[in-house]
């Protein structure tokens, strides 16, 4: 499918009247999009949504009163709605990211600034639908059956052989891979970092870094060489 061939059913959600008007003059000139509403307020926009409107993207403004706009993104992570931020300040930028929005536009939109955000949103589309979906967590092969673990449960993960142990709070589940493979498969996560040519921490459990040694719990792992400077950078330390 070319990517002027994915429909997109959008709404706008800006406070301010000129900017909806505006706006609703350039996405009714991209072919493909179908504008369905507009809306003056976030809270507007979020009951248009619950009524199980079929909306696809979100042309979206921060600054409105009662609601944010990305206050509005919070109550919706649990519908896949694509965001295309329009907004006249930059400095919510990095917070506006950590949400997942496609693109983030400065006021005031363009066409071809316009036109550029809307190709993103449907390469994204692209991407998805040419892919299977990765689910949010792993199952490995331990003692004879196949074991679910939570990201979030591992601790560290340890090379042994042609194995490998992933430490978790409550148990160990020795696994028949290699720590490449593993480091390649957990790089869909957050906050696994490989330490060590024998080691990937979950740094969300990291207590402390002492002597070029890192603390979890009670374990000391020790920091490989060649891995020291990109751990450094990665844990951004003050």
């Amino acid at each position: 499918m070319k990517l002027e061939e994915i429909l997109l059913n959008c709404v706008i959600v800006d406070d301010d009247e000129m900017s909806r008007s505006m706006l609703t003059h350039l996405v009714k000139k991209v072919e493909g999009l179908n504008l369905t509403n507009t809306c003056s307020s976030a809270m507007e926009a979020f009951n248009l949504i619950q009524n199980d409107a079929d909306i696809d993207l979100l042309f979206l403004d921060i600054e409105m009163p009662n609601m944010s706009g990305l206050e509005l993104i919070q109550l919706l992570e649990k519908r896949h709605i694509y965001v295309i931020l329009t907004t006249s300040q930059e400095q919510y930028a990095l917070e506006a990211f950590e949400h997942d929005v496609t693109d983030y536009i400065v006021k005031p939109v363009n066409q071809a600034r316009l036109l550029k955000a809307v190709t993103k949103v449907r390469e994204k589309i692209s991407s998805e639908l040419g892919q299977p979906q990765d689910l949010p967590f792993l199952f490995v092969r331990s003692n004879y059956k196949i074991v679910k673990l939570e990201p979030a449960e591992i601790m560290y993960i340890e090379a042994l052989s042609d194995y490998v142990i992933f430490h978790t709070d409550r148990q160990k589940h020795i696994v028949h891979t290699t720590m490449k493979n593993l480091e390649e498969r957990l790089s869909k996560f957050k906050g696994f970092i490989r330490i060590h040519r024998s080691f990937i921490i979950n740094a969300y459990h990291l207590d402390s870094v002492q002597d070029l040694n890192i603390n979890i719990k009670d374990k000391q792992i020790p920091v490989g060489r060649s891995y020291r400077a990109k751990l450094i950078e990665i844990l951004n330390v003050l």
